[in-house]
């Protein structure tokens, strides 16, 4: 049986817990599931002999990788779970507050912009650019992690970073950003079909978190009809802030949470709806009601 970790063993990974925690959150982008990694990885080193461990950076770095890649292929193999994950993660304040300062480091070091254009990279693609790009890990070990050559892994992070740079990045919380979002809110609260269409991206995505699951409706046609649906409920939404970037939140007459919107602008359209009316999800966030 292996002993428990030294107290040295503790205070050493205590020390690498913030940076363990931050390539767990841009590899998955989750910050629910990045605290479960590093846990896991933290109860894994507690199995490990400690004779055996050289680099206790680079040995908890390759099992943060290996730990967050699974859950990615996980992910890959049943997509409806990463849209479940990001509502744990939504960080809704008032639209004239400040970002909170988590968020304002996000905002400089990876940025919600980029994390939606990872999101667009396969499993190992972007493993690769992150662990190398973003935290200069070495190319064999990286290959170590992926099953493959170092020369294979570093072919797959430059395939990554070519996606990464070509890629047109959504817009940030910027005036654009708003302006759009209150296109769409008017063009929902009149009905206006043509006016949605021309506000929404072509391939937009539409995800709702129910009680029941998620939901994810695809393409301008098809969530235009929807948005007319709720035109209604759209005259009692609130602008806000949600995780960062500009949404809209309703309540009901009790002040209890209704619903929770965020939105994903590139190229000046629409391009992702995250609608959260999960109540057990909408708890969590805690932004009392306006008078």
């Amino acid at each position: 049986m292996t002993a428990a970790p030294s107290g040295l063993l503790t205070e050493a990974f205590e020390a690498q817990r913030d940076r363990l925690r931050a390539v767990a959150y841009r590899v998955l982008g989750s910050h629910a599931d990045a605290e479960d990694v590093v846990q896991e990885a933290w109860m894994r080193l507690a199995r490990q002999d400690e004779a055996t461990i050289d680099n206790l950076a680079g040995w908890l770095t390759t099992v943060v990788g290996r730990i967050s890649f699974d859950l990615l292929r996980s992910r890959a193999a049943r997509p409806e779970a990463a849209y479940g994950q990001q509502s744990a993660d939504l960080v809704v304040t008032p639209a004239d507050d400040p970002a909170p300062d988590e968020q304002a480091v996000l905002a400089d070091s990876v940025g919600l912009a980029l994390l939606v254009v990872l999101d667009s990279l396969t499993p190992s693609e972007r493993l690769a650019f992150v662990l190398h790009d973003m935290f200069a890990v070495p190319f064999g070990e990286i290959g170590r992690i992926l099953g493959k050559s170092t020369d294979a892994a570093k072919m797959i992070a430059s395939r990554a970073r070519r996606k990464v740079h070509v890629t047109d990045r959504p817009a940030g919380p910027g005036r654009e950003h708003q302006q759009v979002v209150e296109a769409f809110r008017a063009a929902a609260l009149g009905g206006d079909f043509e006016a949605l269409l021309r506000v929404l991206d072509p391939h937009v995505k539409l995800t709702v978190d129910t009680p029941d699951g998620v939901v994810v409706t695809l393409g301008a046609t098809k969530v235009a009809a929807g948005a007319r649906m709720f035109s209604g409920d759209a005259a009692h939404l609130r602008p806000v802030l949600v995780d960062g970037v500009p949404g809209h939140m309703a309540w009901r007459p009790d002040g209890t949470p209704l619903s929770a919107i965020a939105f994903t602008v590139a190229r000046g359209r629409i391009a992702g709806i995250h609608i959260v009316i999960d109540p057990a999800k909408l708890a969590s966030i805690h932004l009392t009601a306006p008078a």
